[in-house]
């Protein structure tokens, strides 16, 4: 028989006057715990005095616990709310992992409000016991349903960098290493960027050998054992995803070598064939730029000669001959376009390696080839001259908003690029070819007074150069996230549109491949309180 409201108050009131003899009244709380099976009002009074006196009666904890659940699931969303803010009350001692996988489970609601009850009440008792809470995450991580899994995941990714130092111990950090390192063994690509972020703020993972623990993770992801099928998009989308969580863990200490030498042997040859998993990206400059940005990390190289050679021969395919060459490739056609884009990431890509191995252009290209690349160099740059010319002439003395309307964003673009490459063609030039300067690749990060610099500057070093040039146009309505400028150089004047792309995968990696990335099976199984 359910309690009635004057049964909770007067046996509430028998426990709050029994001070240090509770345990003598064990049926009192017994009639608090028959509260659930009553209507709104008792249920609302029972979710408050169940957790009150629960340390004082250890025999009937389950029941109590159980009773408390009874009304997190209660069809009244005011009754759900009052016995989820209530349930730390129970998190103590072997409890609390349970009382954690019940919150786990409970962030698959709907309503906003009981959603963040559930977020509070798991910060709540994650600074009581960590390790006993992540316990609850984890296993409703690896064995919940999709849902659950899913923000369990991001409630890691959010909350975990909020906690205070003293929640976060090397136990607690080591705990979710290992925890994650299993979930790992079988996630989509969202998940995957997501289980990196949470790795990546962890205090231990700072170090030298923290970050090289991380670049093993992403190469067990990358599947770089196994040769690049071009034509398959998850397989490409997947090695874009892990060289991008790799990229910011390469240092002059944790080298990307496995990395470039995977994109000069398996990806570089396969350029042209590359299935985009982004209708809007331009994978093979999204591919030259990432190989771009670890070749200044890469340490010793097995297979140097061959890998610089493989770069060398693209690079070649992106420098036209002067179409006036008799006899020669472009004899009789129109002019060709110079790829500006992807001749930057080729070029610089080849100045880093080369430095490795300075006498490459000497010894190991024949002297035909060697000039046949001179030739194409000079054309370059002579084309370069042109347009660095035009543009400083159509940016001089424009600063503050005037650089920033459409027209002249792209302009600044272009000037960045010209001047990048024309820094790295002068080096090569050298007899022997040098290898000395520094350039920092065109769409990274540059500080205002660098790019104004660019703009008024008559010799330039191309250490403060922006975006990027490239001959295909990218529509102008996809997202501003990671937004990039794209320059289309025309012919005779300066028009193009800015579009941006997403370096984040869209919608998972699809088809299972046993582990990783993949399609994970069905985990739904309902609550398991």
């Amino acid at each position: 028989m359910a309690a009635t409201v004057e049964d909770l108050y007067r046996n509430y009131g028998i426990l709050a006057d029994a001070k240090e003899d509770l345990s003598k009244h064990k049926d009192a709380y017994q009639v608090i715990l028959d509260g659930v099976k009553g209507g709104a009002k008792e249920k609302r009074l029972a979710a408050q005095f169940i957790p009150k006196f629960f340390s004082s009666f250890p025999e009937l904890a389950d029941a109590a616990i159980n009773a408390q659940l009874d009304l997190c699931e209660d069809e009244d969303v005011s009754i759900r709310r009052q016995a989820i803010k209530e349930l730390p009350r129970f998190a103590s001692g072997e409890n609390l992992p349970r009382v954690a996988d019940i919150l786990t489970q409970l962030l698959q609601t709907d309503d906003s409000a009981e959603f963040n009850q559930v977020n509070t009440a798991l910060i709540s008792i994650f600074k009581i016991d960590a390790k006993g809470t992540l316990g609850g995450l984890f296993s409703q991580i690896l064995q919940g349903e999709d849902i659950v899994r899913e923000r369990a995941i991001k409630f890691l990714s959010t909350k975990l960098k909020m906690m205070p130092d003293d929640t976060m111990t090397k136990e607690v950090e080591d705990y979710i290493f290992i925890e994650t390192k299993k979930v790992l063994e079988d996630v989509t690509g969202e998940e995957f960027v997501l289980l990196m972020r949470i790795l990546s703020g962890l205090k231990t993972m700072q170090t030298v050998s923290g970050r090289q623990q991380l670049v093993e993770l992403v190469v067990e992801q990358a599947f770089l054992e196994q040769a690049l099928n071009p034509a398959d998009a998850d397989s490409v989308d997947r090695l874009l995803q892990c060289t991008r969580q790799a990229l910011p863990l390469f240092s002059k200490n944790v080298h990307s070598t496995r990395f470039v030498t995977y994109f000069c042997e398996f990806v570089l040859p396969n350029l042209s064939l590359l299935t985009s998993p982004v209708a809007e990206l331009d994978i093979q400059l999204e591919v030259l730029k990432l190989l771009a940005e670890m070749s200044p990390y890469c340490g010793d190289m097995d297979k140097l000669e061959v890998n610089l050679n493989m770069l060398f021969e693209k690079l070649l395919e992106f420098m036209p001959l002067p179409p006036e060459e008799e006899n020669g490739e472009n004899a009789a056609n129109e002019e060709p376009k110079l790829q500006f884009s992807y001749v930057e990431c080729l070029l610089f890509s080849f100045h880093q390696l080369g430095k490795k191995l300075p006498d490459f252009l000497i010894d190991k290209v024949s002297a035909e080839k060697l000039k046949d690349f001179k030739i194409r160099l000079q054309y370059f740059a002579r084309g370069l001259q042109v347009y660095i010319r035009q543009l400083r002439v159509a940016l001089q003395g424009k600063t503050g908003d005037a650089l920033k309307t459409e027209e002249n964003k792209i302009k600044v673009v272009a000037l960045k690029i010209t001047n990048n490459i024309n820094v790295l063609i002068k080096d090569l030039f050298h007899n022997p070819p040098s290898y000395k300067s520094t350039v920092t690749l065109s769409w990274k990060p540059v500080q205002k007074t660098e790019a104004a610099a660019a703009i008024g500057q008559k010799r330039h070093s191309g250490e403060d150069l922006g975006t990027t040039v490239t001959t295909k146009k990218i529509p102008t309505t996809l997202p501003r996230r990671d937004a990039r400028q794209i320059y289309n150089p025309p012919s005779g004047k300066y028009s193009a549109s800015i579009g941006n792309f997403t370096y984040e995968q869209r919608g998972g990696f699809r088809g299972g491949r046993g582990r990783g990335f993949g399609g994970r099976g069905n985990r739904s199984r309902g609550r398991i309180y």
